[in-house]
């Protein structure tokens, strides 16, 4: 049997929508024991986003695997001290609410650690838990806004564009706190004393914001929208529109690259027009297009068959099922949930030694687990009575 790296780690895990629920997948993949904790009312709504009566959504699936379901309600003291109860025998906890409001609830950090010392507590929010903006509401493309990565998105000319691609919440309120969980675990298992995770979802975007950061310090500007080197200034990194109406992604930054493309193209004219050389790339920006525009997308596929230069398709989601790099790598599963039939979900992005990735659990009911995580603290059957007759649970 393959070892979890998280094994033995236990997550409460408070928070709902996508960031949160993202990162807290990361660590149930990894082995992580984690209690997706709901109020007794709506509870995460993500569970219903979109979709009919009786129906959960896909996307709550996806992220809430491997998870086990707890109820509580935190405004009445019976849930808090419910709560800490469970803190006492965890090693993480998760939030996701606006600055102050788990420590009015009485479960912020410090009470937390004053029960339990070891205890890594991340708070996952939109600007962070500083600053003037902390109690501001946001989303994700507020949060890009903020980062100066918003107004960089878009054709040149143009108006800004909005991804399809939630860069803030997942980048900002997954990736990055997962990464400042786990560095707060480690030292937490050496020393003995947690942490306090600060992420700000803005931040976490911000600081990989680097091109932005490079123009600014070499040539005291950002450039222009769409006019930059990965941006759409270059004929060798661009995308071209085919006959029947679908895409060519050119990635081709290195000349030996760009050369394959003008051979394949018939067009050695080209060659002078990429960024090395200091030609206008609007030359071959222009002469790309109309050439693209001659053969579709397959015929194209074709036609780079064995020039390993950097061209492709653009994809779209359906096509990613069968394709067989995908395959190889296993990104796609599918398990069975008890409610919603054969459930297709992607796989963790990271392939780890003597580990084997699998769905264990699907995604909780509402407070499925909560009687079972009860008792294994100690409550008895008359406690767990009286806290579903107070409505606690």
């Amino acid at each position: 049997m393959s070892s979890k790296p998280l094994s033995g780690i236990r997550v409460l895990d408070l928070t709902r929508l996508l960031p949160g629920p993202m990162c807290t997948l990361h660590l149930a993949d990894l082995g992580a024991e984690v209690i997706k904790i709901e109020d007794t009312g709506a509870g995460d709504y993500a569970r219903t986003l979109g979709m009919p009566p009786g129906r959960t959504a896909p996307v709550f699936l996806a992220i809430n695997r491997n998870k086990r379901g707890m109820r509580l309600d935190l405004k009445q003291t019976e849930g808090v001290e419910a709560f800490l109860d469970l803190a006492r025998t965890a090693h993480v906890v998760v939030e996701g609410f606006r600055p102050g409001v788990v420590d009015r609830l009485g479960v912020g950090y410090e009470a937390v650690k004053a029960v339990n010392p070891a205890i890594v507590y991340c708070a996952i929010s939109g600007y962070g838990q500083t600053g003037p903006y902390r109690h501001l509401a946001g989303h994700d493309l507020n949060y890009c806004s903020y980062a100066g990565v918003a107004e960089q998105n878009g054709e040149r000319g143009g108006d800004p564009v909005i991804s399809n691609f939630q860069l803030a919440d997942i980048l900002g309120g997954a990736v990055v706190p997962a990464m400042g969980i786990l560095a707060a675990l480690f030292d937490a298992q050496r020393t003995g004393r947690g942490r306090h995770v600060d992420a700000s979802m803005t931040e976490g975007v911000l600081a990989h914001n680097v091109q932005a950061l490079s123009a600014h310090v070499t040539k005291g500007r950002v450039a222009e929208r769409g006019n930059d080197l990965l941006s759409g200034r270059e004929g060798c990194y661009n995308v071209y529109r085919t006959k029947d109406g679908r895409h060519m992604a050119v990635g081709s930054l290195e000349s030996k690259f760009w050369k394959d493309v003008c051979d394949v193209v018939n067009r050695p004219d080209l060659l002078h027009c990429h960024w090395e050389t200091g030609g206008d790339p609007q030359i071959a920006i222009d002469a790309l297009r109309g050439i693209f525009a001659t053969k579709t997308q397959a015929e194209w596929v074709k036609a780079f068959e064995g020039r390993d230069c950097c061209v492709c398709p653009i994809q779209t989601f359906d096509e990613l099922l069968d394709d067989p790099q995908h395959a190889a790598r296993g990104m796609f599963v599918r398990s069975p949930h008890p409610t919603e039939g054969d459930v297709l979900q992607m796989a963790p992005p990271v392939k780890l030694s003597d580990f084997t990735f699998e769905v264990e659990r699907p995604a909780p009911a509402p407070g499925e687990h909560t009687e079972e995580l009860l008792r294994a603290l100690g409550y008895d059957d008359a406690r767990i009575a009286t806290l579903s007759r107070q409505r606690v649970i």
